[in-house]
C-alpha cells in the first residue's frame, strides 16, 4: 500500500518544484534560477497487462543548455528487484522523449540511501549492456535544518528535511524551527503556510515525528474549519460547526494527497452529522488509495449512511 509519507515524499516535488534548485545544490548537480519544470505523466506501461508507474516525472528546463527529464521515487527500504525498475524507467522515458534521464531517489534512513545510490548493472558475462546511477537525497546529504530563520528562507527544503531525519531525534528541533517560520509566514502568506501545515501532518501521520508535530500545533489556532488536530483543540468543547470542520479536514487530506474526489464522494461526506463516522473517515483519509476506500466500513464501500 502506499503510504503518506510516500506520497509526500514525491508529491511535494510537483507541487513545491521550487525545492528542486536546494536538492540539486546538495546533490553537487548544477541548476539554474531560471529553470522551467512542468509535470509529465508517470504512466510508463507499454503493454496493458503490466503497469508500471514511477512517481512523479518532472521536465525540466534550464535556461543555459537543453531540457532533461527528472524522474523521482520514494524509497522507504530495500525492495528486491526495485533496480530493474529504475533501469526500465530511465530507459522507457529516455526512448519515448528523446531527452536525457535523471532518477532521483528520496530516502528515510541511511541504509536505504546507500543502497539506492547503486550503481545498478545489466549485463552479463563480464559485459555491462546498461548501468544506472540514481540520485539519493537522504539523511545523510540533506541538511537538517532547526533554525527558524534559515528555515523560513527555503520552507520547502526544511520540510524535506524534516521527513528524510524524521527517525532522528533532531527531528524535532527541525520542527520547532519549520512552527516558527511557520507562524511568521501566516501573517504574509496564508495559503502557503496553511499547505506545508498539512502536508506535513498528512505525511508525517502517527510516527512519533507526526506526534511530535501534533503535539506543537495543537496550541496554534492557524486556520479554523480544516479539521486537523490544530482544529481539534481549537473546536474542544464546541459542537457547532463541528461536521462542517470534519468534512474540510477530510477533503483537505485527500486533496493534499493528490486522490481524486468524486461529485458522489463529496456529497457523501459534506452531508454527513455522525462525528464517530467522521473521525474514522478522516483517520483513514491519511492512507487510502481511492476516495470511496473511505467508507468501506463493513466491507461495503456503497453502504448507504443512515
Amino acid at each position: 500500500m502506499v503510504t503518506s509519507a510516500h506520497e509526500g515524499m514525491h508529491r511535494i516535488f510537483q507541487e513545491r518544484p521550487e525545492i528542486l534548485r536546494s536538492v540539486f545544490e546538495v546533490l553537487g548537480v548544477p541548476l539554474s534560477a531560471k529553470a522551467t519544470v512542468d509535470a509529465v505523466t508517470t504512466d510508463v506501461t507499454e503493454t496493458r497487462p503490466l503497469e508500471r508507474r514511477v512517481d512523479t516525472v518532472l521536465r525540466i528546463g534550464p535556461s543555459d543548455g537543453e531540457d532533461f527529464l527528472l524522474a523521482i521515487e520514494s524509497q522507504s527500504g530495500r525492495v528486491a528487484g526495485k533496480e530493474a525498475s529504475w533501469a526500465y524507467y530511465v530507459a522507457y522515458l529516455q526512448a519515448k522523449f528523446r531527452l536525457p534521464v535523471l532518477l532521483l531517489v528520496v530516502c528515510q534512513d541511511g541504509p536505504t540511501a546507500k543502497w539506492a545510490a547503486g550503481p545498478f548493472d545489466c549485463g552479463t558475462r563480464g559485459w555491462t549492456a546498461l548501468r544506472v546511477y540514481p540520485l539519493v537525497a537522504g539523511p545523510d546529504n540533506l541538511p537538517v535544518i532547526t533554525d527558524a530563520r534559515t528555515a523560513a528562507k527555503n520552507l520547502a527544503l526544511a520540510v524535506l528535511s524534516a521527513l528524510a531525519h524524521a527517525r532522528n531525534p533532531d527531528c524535532d528541533a527541525i520542527l520547532e524551527a519549520i512552527s516558527n517560520a511557520l507562524q511568521e509566514l501566516r501573517e504574509t502568506d496564508p495559503d502557503t503556510a496553511e499547505y506545508f501545515f498539512d502536508f506535513l501532518e498528512v505525511t508525517l501521520g502517527k510516527t512519533p515525528a507526526g506526534e511530535k508535530w501534533n503535539r506543537i500545533m495543537s496550541f496554534v489556532s492557524y486556520f479554523p474549519g480544516r479539521g486537523t488536530v490544530r482544529e481539534t483543540a481549537y473546536l474542544e468543547g464546541r459542537t457547532e460547526g463541528r461536521a462542517e470542520g470534519e468534512a474540510k479536514g477530510i477533503l483537505s487530506v485527500l486533496e493534499v494527497r493528490g486522490i481524486p474526489v468524486t461529485d458522489r464522494v463529496r456529497e457523501r461526506i459534506t452531508s454527513c452529522t455522525d462525528l464517530d463516522r467522521m473521525d474514522a473517515w478522516l483517520e483513514r483519509s491519511r492512507t487510502v488509495e481511492r476516495a470511496e476506500d473511505l467508507f468501506d466500513e463493513e466491507g461495503n464501500a456503497d453502504k448507504p449512511i443512515a
